[in-house]
Order: C-alpha cells, then sequence, then structure tokens
C-alpha cells in the first residue's frame, strides 16, 4: 500500500478530481483513506433512490470513502450544511469544493479493481484481482 495526498481547490468536481487522479498516476487499484473539506455544491444519491438530491451552501464534508477503479470511483460521503443537518449517501458528479478539499488515498500495487455486472444485485459490482 501506498499513500497519496492530494489538496483540490475551489470549483474543483470532487468525484472527477480523484478518477482523473487515478488515471494520471497509472493506478490500479486505490480507496479513499479520509477526506475532509468544504463543498458548496454537493449531489448525493440517497439509498434505494434513482436521482441525486442537490444540495447547494456552504457545506463541510464530514467523512468520504470509496474505491476507485479504472470504471469510475465508488464514493459515499457526509456532509453538514450550516444549520448543522447531516446528509449522506452515495457521491455523484457535480459535487464542487467550496474552499479546499484535503484527501488521503491508498493505493494498492498489487490488486487490479475493476467494476463488472452483478448479476444477483443487477449493478456494476467491485471485482478484486490480482495486478
Amino acid at each position: 500500500m501506498h499513500a497519496l495526498t492530494f489538496r483540490l481547490s475551489p470549483g474543483d468536481d470532487l468525484r472527477a478530481a480523484l478518477d482523473h487522479a487515478f488515471h494520471a498516476r497509472g493506478l490500479s487499484a486505490a480507496f479513499v483513506l479520509q477526506g475532509i473539506g468544504s463543498l458548496s455544491v454537493a449531489r448525493i444519491r440517497y439509498a434505494g433512490r434513482d436521482e441525486a438530491a442537490e444540495l447547494r451552501g456552504d457545506l463541510e464534508i464530514l467523512t468520504l470513502a470509496g474505491t476507485l477503479s479504472a470504471q469510475g470511483p465508488h464514493l459515499h460521503m457526509s456532509v453538514s450544511d450550516a444549520g448543522g443537518r447531516v446528509h449522506g449517501g452515495h457521491v455523484t458528479p457535480g459535487c464542487i469544493v467550496r474552499t479546499t478539499a484535503e484527501l488521503v488515498v491508498a493505493s494498492l500495487p498489487d490488486v487490479r479493481y475493476t467494476r463488472e455486472h452483478d448479476a444477483a444485485t443487477g449493478f456494476a459490482e467491485l471485482v478484486i484481482r490480482p495486478a
């Protein structure tokens, strides 16, 4: 395992930035150890829903976790709004950094992650293979 640290800037799309970092570094498998920072827009898909909810305003990232593969990231996060209410779920494109996002990602060079259709769930699920 090798740890990588990233700082995202205002206006960056959180999900797209992680996907870009994964591909730019030629990684085969990685996962987010921790993420903190702020967002001006959070697009989160809640459990059992097909569409993402969009939250706007001063939002704090409380937690961020997930896997990174060649087919794209699978991320979950919780954010709090200016009133302290917490929202969480699946991260979709369009989560925009407000001031900063500080991320620690672990690269797993001996493993390759892919996402493949799973007949049991009907979704593209994580498949783990030797690199």
